[in-house]
Protein backbone atom coordinates (compact mmCIF):
# COMPACT_ATOMS: atom_id res chain seq x y z
CA UNK A 1 0.00 0.00 0.00
CA UNK A 2 2.69 2.27 1.02
CA UNK A 3 3.94 1.75 -2.65
CA UNK A 4 0.60 2.74 -4.63
CA UNK A 5 0.70 6.30 -2.35
CA UNK A 6 4.08 6.82 -2.68
CA UNK A 7 3.32 6.17 -6.72
CA UNK A 8 0.30 8.45 -6.37
CA UNK A 9 2.33 11.18 -4.16
CA UNK A 10 5.70 11.37 -7.36
CA UNK A 11 2.60 11.03 -9.95
CA UNK A 12 1.20 13.72 -8.53
CA UNK A 13 4.35 16.24 -7.95
CA UNK A 14 4.68 15.16 -11.66
CA UNK A 15 1.58 16.36 -12.41
CA UNK A 16 2.10 19.68 -10.34
CA UNK A 17 5.29 20.29 -12.09
CA UNK A 18 4.07 20.00 -15.55
CA UNK A 19 1.56 22.41 -15.22
CA UNK A 20 3.59 24.97 -13.83
CA UNK A 21 5.58 24.54 -16.96
CA UNK A 22 2.83 24.80 -18.82
CA UNK A 23 1.35 27.65 -17.54
CA UNK A 24 4.91 29.47 -17.93
CA UNK A 25 5.03 28.36 -21.35
CA UNK A 26 1.56 29.66 -22.48
CA UNK A 27 3.30 32.87 -20.66
CA UNK A 28 5.81 33.18 -22.69
CA UNK A 29 4.24 32.26 -26.22
CA UNK A 30 1.31 35.46 -24.86
CA UNK A 31 4.68 37.12 -24.43
CA UNK A 32 5.78 36.74 -27.65
CA UNK A 33 2.62 36.88 -29.60
CA UNK A 34 2.42 40.57 -27.95
CA UNK A 35 5.83 41.77 -28.93
CA UNK A 36 4.97 40.49 -32.27
CA UNK A 37 1.96 42.43 -32.28
CA UNK A 38 3.71 45.07 -31.26
CA UNK A 39 6.82 44.94 -33.84
CA UNK A 40 4.13 45.01 -37.05
CA UNK A 41 2.44 48.05 -35.41
CA UNK A 42 5.70 49.75 -35.24
CA UNK A 43 6.71 48.70 -38.88
CA UNK A 44 3.19 48.57 -40.28
CA UNK A 45 1.04 50.66 -38.43
CA UNK A 46 -0.09 54.83 -38.70
CA UNK A 47 2.83 56.98 -38.09
CA UNK A 48 2.44 59.59 -34.99
CA UNK A 49 3.76 61.86 -37.25
CA UNK A 50 1.11 61.63 -39.93
CA UNK A 51 -2.18 62.33 -37.60
CA UNK A 52 -2.19 66.29 -36.44
CA UNK A 53 -2.10 66.69 -32.75
CA UNK A 54 -4.23 69.54 -31.56
CA UNK A 55 -1.32 71.02 -29.49
CA UNK A 56 0.70 70.94 -32.35
CA UNK A 57 -1.48 72.18 -35.14
CA UNK A 58 -0.13 76.28 -34.85
CA UNK A 59 3.06 74.96 -34.67
CA UNK A 60 4.60 75.69 -38.08
CA UNK A 61 1.74 78.74 -39.43
CA UNK A 62 3.67 81.70 -37.98
CA UNK A 63 3.99 83.87 -40.72
CA UNK A 64 0.67 83.05 -41.45
CA UNK A 65 -0.79 83.99 -38.29
CA UNK A 66 1.43 87.44 -38.45
CA UNK A 67 1.08 88.71 -42.24
CA UNK A 68 -0.71 91.47 -42.96
CA UNK A 69 -3.61 90.13 -45.36
CA UNK A 70 -4.75 93.86 -46.65
CA UNK A 71 -0.97 94.14 -48.43
CA UNK A 72 -1.53 93.45 -52.02
CA UNK A 73 1.78 90.76 -53.08
CA UNK A 74 3.67 91.87 -56.13
CA UNK A 75 2.72 91.02 -59.76
CA UNK A 76 5.36 88.01 -60.61
CA UNK A 77 7.41 88.57 -63.74
CA UNK A 78 7.88 85.72 -66.26
CA UNK A 79 11.30 86.10 -67.63
CA UNK A 80 10.89 83.94 -70.78
CA UNK A 81 14.03 83.42 -73.32
CA UNK A 82 15.41 80.52 -75.74
CA UNK A 83 18.89 80.26 -76.11
CA UNK A 84 20.53 79.19 -79.39
CA UNK A 85 23.04 77.44 -80.51
CA UNK A 86 25.96 78.91 -81.58
CA UNK A 87 26.77 77.25 -84.81
CA UNK A 88 30.80 76.53 -85.79
CA UNK A 89 31.74 77.16 -81.89
CA UNK A 90 33.34 73.56 -82.24
CA UNK A 91 35.58 74.19 -85.12
CA UNK A 92 36.38 77.31 -83.50
CA UNK A 93 37.60 75.69 -80.04
CA UNK A 94 39.75 73.33 -82.32
CA UNK A 95 41.57 75.68 -84.58
CA UNK A 96 44.16 76.52 -82.88
CA UNK A 97 45.23 72.96 -82.25
CA UNK A 98 48.08 71.18 -84.10
CA UNK A 99 46.83 68.07 -86.38
CA UNK A 100 48.91 65.29 -86.58
CA UNK A 101 48.17 62.34 -88.93
CA UNK A 102 49.56 59.11 -88.54
CA UNK A 103 49.54 56.05 -90.57
CA UNK A 104 49.75 52.35 -90.03
CA UNK A 105 51.18 49.63 -92.34
CA UNK A 106 49.92 46.39 -91.74
CA UNK A 107 52.19 43.21 -93.03
CA UNK A 108 50.76 41.31 -95.87
CA UNK A 109 49.58 38.34 -93.30
CA UNK A 110 46.89 40.43 -91.48
CA UNK A 111 46.15 42.18 -94.20
CA UNK A 112 43.98 38.76 -95.41
CA UNK A 113 42.23 39.15 -91.92
CA UNK A 114 41.27 42.68 -92.35
CA UNK A 115 39.12 41.27 -95.40
CA UNK A 116 37.27 38.96 -93.58
CA UNK A 117 36.73 41.20 -90.98
CA UNK A 118 35.45 43.72 -93.71
CA UNK A 119 33.83 41.32 -94.66
CA UNK A 120 31.77 40.18 -91.64
CA UNK A 121 29.13 40.85 -89.54
CA UNK A 122 31.41 43.83 -87.32
CA UNK A 123 31.93 45.82 -89.92
CA UNK A 124 28.71 48.07 -91.13
CA UNK A 125 28.95 48.33 -94.74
Amino acid sequence: MEKISATTKNTSEILAEKDAKIAELEALVKYYEEQLRLASHRQFGTSSEKGELPEQLGLFDEAENTADTNVTEPDIEEITYKRRKRVGKREEDLSGLPVETIEYSLPESEQALLGLWQRSAFCAP
